[in-house]
């Protein structure tokens, strides 16, 4: 068996507010070097840069997913994980139809840098991607697995856009079985105040700078017989998640 570790929340340049060196090969240049094996890029509202952050991760011998951090109506942040790269791009294709045009600030929010897979700029974001879309919390789940894809609350720990904090509750209501923490030391005292204890809790990164991308830790974790290729281990790991 082989251990995979994980960090399902990374930004890259793309993202208003990371950093023009989280570039598709320096994110996957990293998770290398942490012993992380298996990388999300969940960009704000696009998955412009998954196409390149495949082609690097492969490179380094990490295995790539690609995803999105979509903003709903409530402006809630929701981690949207899809097991190939033709399901994240037909649901960034939806999402650019849903989104709220604010032209970006470049002088508040940055840069927001779509690149090749040898890191070139081939294109520029020109609307904000951290506002809110009109996809509501309620209809996230339905639309992210009609692209065979899974979702879940982000850093629900956090108030800046977390569910617990705009809503005032975990929304069961919604059927989550997922959500992510962002200190793993909150852990205990949200599954007893929001009756957590049936929701599968992941603890990842949301990395806006390289030196906020997490080692391998023990606890998060997929094993895989091996040798399989990434497509495979995707295919496992969706299968644990969805389980």
């Amino acid at each position: 068996m082989t251990r995979y570790y994980y960090d399902f929340h990374v930004h890259s340049c793309l993202s208003p507010c990371g950093d023009v060196d989280n570039t598709p090969n320096n994110l996957a240049g990293m998770a290398s070097l942490n012993g992380v094996g298996i990388m999300a890029l969940t960009d704000h509202n696009s998955s412009r840069n998954c196409p390149a952050f495949f082609t690097a991760a492969r490179r380094y011998g990490v295995v790539p997913i690609a995803g999105m951090e979509l903003t709903t109506s409530e402006d809630i942040h929701v981690v949207c994980l899809f097991e190939t790269l033709e399901a994240a791009l037909a649901f960034n294709d939806e999402v650019d139809e849903r989104r709220i045009r604010v032209k970006n600030r470049e002088d508040i929010f940055g840069e927001q840098l779509i690149l090749d897979d040898e890191d070139n700029v081939v294109g520029h974001e020109e609307d904000l991607l951290i506002n809110a879309t009109t996809i509501s919390l309620d209809d996230a789940p339905q639309i992210v697995s009609a692209y065979g894809g899974i979702c879940y609350p982000a850093h629900i720990d956090r108030p800046s856009n977390g569910a617990i904090e705009i809503l005032g509750d975990f929304p069961h209501y919604v059927g989550f079985r997922l959500a992510e923490l962002h200190d793993r030391k909150n852990k205990d005292a949200y599954v007893s105040r929001y009756g957590l204890e049936g929701i599968r809790l992941l603890f990842s990164s949301d990395a806006h700078y390289l030196d906020q991308l997490r080692d391998g830790d023990e606890n998060d974790y997929i094993e895989v017989d091996e040798p399989y290729s990434s497509a495979l281990v995707r295919k496992r790991l969706f299968e644990d998640l969805r389980s």
